[in-house]
């Protein structure tokens, strides 16, 4: 693989696993925020928080569109951690993966930066990182938005042909795809998609593709 390659990295669920402690934290303060500040009961709070994760890919947007909530201060009360050092779970090998990757490294997340910038502190591979793009740097338009990727290839200056995506999100590679980025989809199940270069299971798996990249 040619050295200008670059790979833009989702964060949550692609380097590491925040489906058993972080995600049931972060869905819990999203319905609190709800109903909070939009003085709805805790169920009404589930069927927006979810009805909008599905319609835009994040909760947020549906918030901002639809309720003129700050941004800001949601994902501020959000993504609050007093223990977050014990709900990080990634694999071993991560770093020694991403050193073995040629080419310049980039996050792209829909999360927060201060929640993005802690877990890969903790993941001890911040320093892998060329750039790091989180929600605010995408103006608070989320994937699977097209502006956001249109965002980071104009300010890096990539081409997107030589560019590849690496996510547990099928929508969010599906836009990839459409600007002629290389997917890789990480994700456990069986299903398959033509918006896919390659599946995997693991993302510490990663190196051994190199060669369908």
């Amino acid at each position: 693989m040619a050295a200008e390659r670059t790979w833009l990295f989702d964060l949550d669920n692609t380097l590491h696993n925040a489906s058993p402690h972080i995600f049931p934290h972060i869905n819990r303060s999203m319905r609190e925020y709800i109903e909070r500040h939009l003085g709805v009961d805790k169920d009404e709070a589930t069927r927006l928080r979810q009805t909008y994760w599905d319609r835009y890919g994040a909760t947020l947007t549906g918030l901002v569109r639809h309720h003129g909530v700050d941004p800001r201060h949601f994902l501020h009360e959000t993504h609050q951690f007093e223990d977050l050092h014990r709900m990080v779970v990634f694999e071993r090998g991560l770093k020694a993966m991403l050193r073995r990757l040629p080419g310049r490294k980039i996050i792209f997340s829909n999360a927060p930066r201060h929640y993005t910038e802690a877990i890969l502190r903790l993941a001890g591979i911040r320093q892998e990182f060329d750039a790091v793009y989180s929600i605010e740097q995408l103006r608070f338009r989320p994937k699977p938005a097209i502006s956001g990727f249109l965002r980071i290839l104009r300010r890096e200056r990539l081409d997107a042909k030589r560019c590849v995506m690496v996510e547990d999100s099928l929508a969010n590679l599906v836009t990839a795809r459409r600007l002629g980025i290389k997917t890789v989809w990480v994700s456990a199940g069986l299903r398959r998609s033509t918006h896919v270069d390659v599946r995997l299971r693991r993302v510490t798996r990663l190196p051994a593709f190199l060669g369908r990249l």
